[in-house]
């Protein structure tokens, strides 16, 4: 791997990736049952493909191929994988991913760069707040990438925000991964536990699962609160999942995720599968790059974000993510008004009587999008669920229907037990 190509001109990264591409392409189809049959199919000549823009004459490979071929994408041999790991299953059916020992090095050595964008050294002691089990390849990956950086790592997992502050309290971390939200739970606890946040040895936080910025940069919601309420405490959006094998991370600038062009080639589609201009909403779609037991080609991954191409000021020249705006299976035509379930959330988080909720959308009788929030309120009344609607009406246009509930109903639809992440979206509309 070349550490250094991401702060290459664009012109000697595009000349990089185009290497790494041929052998990706020769790689799948001397490996890969799925893409050796689409080549066929299609009659491809991967010899014929010589840049990333070439990729455009090859079909796009979707999570439903993936749910109906799961094993026809594995490349190797069941005894060269290490490691089974699955998707959270969020848009349908889980899928397995195989890794072998080289994929491994690979997650390791990605998390090992994606730390460093966010300035971390091997002198920092890092805090996981994600589990590292159950199926998940996230905590797994964070854990490896710390060892490949240097940096010793305490293994405490999601929840219990009375074992997380004993942990920093008792260790003194410096850094922790954590879901955005959970920092909320935590900054809640300490308030009634007499503990001064801002006291702690915690300087930052590197946030999975959740945006803390808008599209244009600036502090979501959430973000906002975090900021507020910690003050000092630095925070790094990372946007990762399991089909990519790979994760764009925040540089201090806090202008978007970092692509790492020897691991990743990434793509912007509109639904008609055309690439979007830079300032338009696209679907990240992406080709894996060194990966050995499941590697994907233009894979859609359903995530919507925006992507920047200019210079970062940090000194890297790779193209940036915004956040995710939404997700392609999960867009909801309510009333008129097309929407995304993160619109909803940034309204909600915006209401301190809401301690917390769910957002349900379904089918009526015609046939058309509904939206319920299931909101668990203290005092709830008819001049809350007023004022919620109204404010949806200034912000989105357009009102749901608010259905109060108790606190501890929604923790229990937000927790399953087997989940890996808090639930915040229950999509009715296939049932």
């Amino acid at each position: 791997m070349n550490n250094d190509i991401q702060y290459r001109p664009a012109e000697e990264i595009a000349k990089y990736q185009q290497a790494k591409l041929q052998e990706a392409l020769a790689y799948l189809q001397a490996r890969s049952p799925f893409y050796r049959e689409m080549f066929e199919r299609e009659h491809i000549d991967i010899a014929k493909i010589k840049t990333v823009e070439g990729l455009r004459r090859l079909p796009t490979t979707t999570k439903a191929d993936l749910q109906r071929r799961n094993k026809d994408f594995l490349c190797v041999p069941q005894e060269a994988i290490i490691d089974i790991v699955t998707t959270s299953g969020t848009l349908g059916q889980p899928v397995f991913f195989g890794l072998t020992e080289n994929d491994l090095r690979r997650l390791a050595y990605n998390e090992r760069l994606s730390f460093e964008t966010a300035g971390l050294t091997r002198a920092d002691v890092m805090q996981l707040m994600t589990t590292i089990d159950r199926r998940f390849m996230a905590g797994l990956a964070y854990f490896l990438g710390a060892r490949e950086l240097g940096m010793s790592i305490c293994r405490v997992g999601n929840g219990i925000p009375e074992l997380q502050w004993d942990t920093m309290l008792r260790i003194n971390p410096t850094v922790a991964m954590v879901v955005p939200s959970f920092m909320c739970k935590l900054i809640a606890y300490a308030k009634q536990a007499g503990i001064a946040v801002h006291h702690s040895s915690l300087q930052k936080i590197i946030c999975i699962g959740e945006s803390l910025r808008n599209p244009d940069y600036t502090l979501n919601t959430l973000g906002r609160i975090i900021h507020e309420e910690w003050p000092g405490l630095k925070m790094f959006s990372t946007y990762a999942s399991t089909e990519m094998q790979f994760s764009f991370t925040e540089c201090e600038e806090g202008k978007g995720g970092h692509h790492q062009p020897g691991l990743i080639i990434v793509e912007f589609l509109d639904p008609a599968g055309r690439p979007v201009k830079e300032g338009e909403e696209g679907e990240v779609t992406i080709t894996s790059l060194g990966v050995e037991g499941m590697p994907l080609l233009r894979f859609r991954t359903g995530d919507i974000v925006y992507h920047a191409t200019a210079p970062c000021a940090c000194g890297r020249n790779t193209l940036r993510l915004s956040g995710v705006t939404g997700r392609k299976g999960q867009m909801i035509k309510f009333k008129g008004t097309t929407l995304y379930p993160p619109a909803l959330y940034e309204v909600m988080d915006n209401i301190p009587e809401a301690v917390n909720y769910v957002v349900e959308v379904f089918h009526n009788d015609l046939g058309t999008d509904e939206i319920l929030i299931r909101v668990g309120a203290r005092q709830p009344s008819e001049q809350l669920e007023k004022r919620i609607k109204d404010i949806f009406r200034s912000r989105i246009r357009v009102a749901p229907v608010i259905a109060f509930e108790s606190i501890e109903t929604i923790q229990a639809i937000q927790y399953p037990a087997a989940s890996r992440k808090q639930i915040k979206f229950i999509d009715k509309r296939g049932a």
